[in-house]
């Protein structure tokens, strides 16, 4: 093993590279990646780096740490191809041989027709749509967001703080129900309404106008919103299109095993992987930033040492920052039982999500004390009464808290 190519400059794909050293790695490593930045944190693009009144670029490692893991960086330069049988790496022209390859590419944001050619309209994925969105909420513009789920509600959250007009337009009835649930998503939906946002659910958008730059969205009842800001938060897809015809399976996302293994030599991490996950015996994409860090170490180090490679287990687990609260959840929301504690509108709430015999997930709203430990407690298939009887004992505190 000489040669270990990460591809997908991403937290993912640092992981992959840090953890290839840790492991004792002492080959060439080649960090190939779409963007002009070196690899930084993508969560606080929607968050802090919007709120915070002079952001700084969230890098992970400066170009002299990365030097120093003796990382060969290509930056800039997307790959466009992917050889199994020569073990080769298309990347601006050059063609990049590997022994271990790890492929960390992320996902897309979605976009809608015929919005390229107008400006103030964007997707939130990356560093420079962050910069777009922050200069014109920073430029009082009149904000509508496409899409309910987290992205569009931090957006939301952080044009309210500047005291902006926000509308949120939602295509499906509850927003949020298919991560979390049509009981959750409606509660969490209430988020908006408490801090005077105008989120409007079962609407479809028909066109997004404007002479040059974005001037108004028009919904299929014929209704129009007038508006300088259209953010689109209609969801991401896998980046695999440069992956087409290369003879790796491509289902939504890369098909690997529960090593993260896709090929002889080849592995997946981050959101472009999609694995069988024996914490819930099913195959599993996830777009969290705590997945892409843990499968970046295991798909770094199981590439530089496939004969010791390990398995990937997880309880999925994420969190969104909303007008200055923090929603968590933990595992999956698919449930046969249900118990609530709390509610938005006391700042607090805690939900279960059971099997009929276990602890299947958790969602919290301001309960940092909580959701790890909730977390712990599906991984270790906790029986469903004694999570409830958590429950109302951590409820029972908040009550105590709240009446002292």
């Amino acid at each position: 093993m000489k040669r270990l190519v990460v591809v997908g400059a991403s937290l993912a794909g640092l992981r992959a590279v840090e953890s290839a050293r840790k492991a004792g790695f002492d080959g060439e490593i080649t960090l190939i990646g779409a963007e002009k930045h070196l690899p930084y944190d993508r969560p606080p693009l929607s968050k802090a780096y919007l709120d915070a009144p002079e952001p700084e670029v969230p890098l992970y490692r400066t170009r002299g740490e990365l030097h120093d893991l003796g990382v060969q960086l290509r930056l800039g330069q997307p790959a466009t191809g992917l050889d199994l049988d020569r073990r080769t790496v298309d990347c601006g022209g050059d063609t990049i041989e590997y022994d271990g390859l790890v492929i960390a590419t992320g996902a897309t944001a979605r976009a809608m027709p015929a919005t390229d050619r107008l400006t103030g309209v964007h997707t939130l994925r990356t560093l420079d749509d962050a910069r777009a969105v922050r200069a014109a909420l920073d430029a009082g513009a009149r904000t509508v967001i496409v899409g309910a789920g987290f992205i569009g509600s931090e957006i939301a959250s952080g044009a309210r703080k500047r005291g902006l007009t926000v509308t949120v337009l939602e295509a499906q009835h509850t927003p949020l129900a298919r991560a979390v649930g049509d009981v959750m998503g409606a509660a969490c939906a209430r988020l908006h309404t408490l801090n005077g946002t105008d989120l409007r659910c079962g609407v479809e958008v028909s066109a997004i106008e404007g002479d040059g730059h974005v001037e108004r969205v028009r919904l299929i009842d014929g209704s129009v919103i007038e508006a300088d800001l259209v953010v689109l938060g209609i969801g991401a897809a896998p980046a695999t299109g440069w992956l087409e015809g290369s003879g790796l399976e491509l289902d939504n996302g890369i098909a690997c095993d529960m090593t993260l293994m896709a090929a002889a030599g080849v592995y997946a991490a981050g959101d472009v992987a999609r694995w069988h996950n024996p914490a819930f015996d099913r195959p599993m994409r996830l777009e969290h930033w705590t997945s892409a860090q843990e499968q970046g170490a295991v798909a770094g180090r199981n590439a530089v040492d496939p004969a010791h490679a390990t398995v990937y287990s997880t309880i999925p687990y994420f969190w969104s920052d909303w007008y200055g609260s923090r929603i968590q959840f933990a595992g999956v929301p698919d449930a046969t039982e249900f118990e609530v504690l709390g509610s938005p509108e006391h700042g607090r709430f805690l939900a279960l999500y059971g099997n009929g015999e276990y602890l299947t997930g958790a969602l919290t709203l301001n309960g940092q004390p909580d959701i790890m430990k909730l977390r712990a407690l599906i991984a270790e298939r906790t029986p469903w009464q004694s999570a409830v009887t958590f429950a109302q004992q951590r409820a029972a505190l908040w009550r105590a808290e709240r009446a002292s």
